[in-house]
């Protein structure tokens, strides 16, 4: 346990001192939230406005509630697996130099070794994540603060199990690397496909595709994660309006920025989201110790 404590603080202290790494992970969150507010905040604040009915007065602080909702579960869906793809790069950097085959060649395990880098990913993934979700808390508080006390404990839930979840799937990937150019990939694969298969990116939303489409994107573990943290993002706001809208339309609504997720037309209830992604994020971590055990890597 000792030298397991020792290599996760080796680990994490190398991440944070790469400022290269550290600030790509930062920086990353920041960047998506900016981009999210100049180009779809107006597109979301027409749609909301559009799927009001004329002659009903709603106020502009209720409908920024709603946009800077939709915008902060989109950055930070997208941000829990992007910033754990930066921070696992750790792994696949140790491996580069050689530094892991000097690391093997000492007592230590290689199930150690392979954990340490999981749990430094985890923390330093954490640490990132965590800090957005707080300052998507001060741009709602900004925008028209609706949510309860209960709704932000439970977004900071999702956060830290869709951060498990990213972390597991970059180790899972990030195993087979041999190079930083490999992981870069990667990397910018995930960070650009990421937000539009999970339905973050909600100028698109999955019930705007073909059945055949939402029917695969149903399949996605992040599909249910990007539904929760939206969930728990917008309820308030979506509440506030349901005393001024009849509730087929605030059904629609829901739907229409997939608040509401439909499994082949079953609708899927929130307990079942959290199911489904604690079951991926168990798989994900198994298949990680089985790599670690069982897999053989030829060390440079």
């Amino acid at each position: 346990m000792r030298r397991m404590c020792e290599l996760v603080l080796r680990n994490t202290k190398m991440y944070f001192k790469d400022m290269g790494m550290f600030l790509t992970s930062l920086i990353t969150p920041a960047i998506l939230l900016i981009l999210f507010m100049t180009f779809l905040g107006s597109i979301y604040k027409d749609s909301f406005v559009s799927a009001i009915p004329k002659g009903l007065e709603v106020s502009d602080k209720l409908i920024s509630g709603l946009v800077a909702g939709q915008l902060s579960s989109a950055m930070l869906a997208t941000s829990c697996v992007t910033v754990a793809f930066c921070s696992n790069l750790l792994m696949v950097q140790d491996r580069a130099n050689g530094t892991r085959k000097d690391l093997i060649v000492s007592p230590i395990k290689k199930t150690t070794l392979g954990l340490s880098y999981f749990l430094a990913s985890i923390l330093s993934t954490l640490i990132v994540n965590l800090a957005a979700t707080m300052i998507c808390f001060i741009y709602i508080g900004c925008m028209g603060w609706f949510l309860s006390v209960g709704e932000a404990l439970l977004a900071i839930l999702d956060v830290i199990l869709l951060t498990l979840f990213g972390v597991s799937l970059a180790s899972c990937i990030n195993y087979f690397l041999n190079t930083q150019g490999q992981a870069g990939a990667v990397g910018t694969i995930v960070s650009s496909c990421y937000g539009f298969v999970c339905g973050a990116y909600m100028h698109m939303p999955i019930s705007s595709y073909g059945k055949g489409l939402q029917n695969f994107m149903a399949f996605l573990p992040g599909t249910y994660g990007t539904s929760l943290i939206r969930n728990h993002m917008m309820n308030g706001a979506l509440d506030s309006l349901s005393e001024q809208l009849p509730s087929e339309a605030i059904k629609a609504m829901k739907d229409s920025v997939d608040v509401n997720l439909y499994f082949f037309d079953n609708s899927v209830e929130v307990w079942h989201m959290y199911l489904i992604l604690l079951s991926f994020i168990v798989l994900f971590i198994a298949l990680y110790l089985v790599f670690v055990k069982f897999v053989k890597r030829r060390e440079n």
